[in-house]
């Protein structure tokens, strides 16, 4: 005999079938600038935005990526000038790797641009109760996210 399944579990498994679709979507009305930047890219560049100078080890590690991969991350970084580098003053044979404000301001793009693409989707495809709905959801799913089980 088969149960069918509970409504939280039918409930849980649309919405992250939503969230990742949304979630990809985001991803490529974001995509900034001319060039086309990988995610990898982007994401390495934003931890190096976000935590200030670091090794290419430690964004290795951090990205979960072999130091290699990471490498090849880096060089294109560096060829599209988002990213420089320096000497680590406290240990000259670490090589510190830093964004340069162009880097910076494309991090910086990446937000701007999800939020105009969705807002644009949300007035020309949602009535003002389906927009409301979408705010009430937005609040219960930022509250599931909080909780603590």
């Amino acid at each position: 005999m088969t149960s069918d399944p509970k409504p939280e579990a039918e409930a849980a498994a649309e919405l992250m079938k939503a969230m990742t679709r949304l979630r990809a979507r985001l991803r490529r009305e974001s995509a900034p600038g001319d060039m086309q930047w990988t995610w990898s890219q982007l994401t390495t560049l934003g931890r190096i935005v976000t935590e200030g100078s670091v090794t290419a080890s430690e964004l290795a590690q951090a990205e979960h990526v072999r130091r290699q991969s990471m490498a090849e991350t880096l060089a294109a970084l560096r060829v599209g000038g988002l990213i420089d580098t320096s000497k680590d003053p406290g240990d000259g044979r670490k090589t510190l790797i830093h964004a340069t404000p162009e880097g910076r301001a494309l991090i910086e793009t990446i937000p701007a641009a999800r939020v105009s693409w969705l807002g644009a989707v949300i007035e020309a495809h949602l009535r003002a109760d389906e927009r409301e709905t979408l705010l009430k959801a937005a609040a219960i799913m930022n509250r599931l996210a909080d909780s603590d089980s």
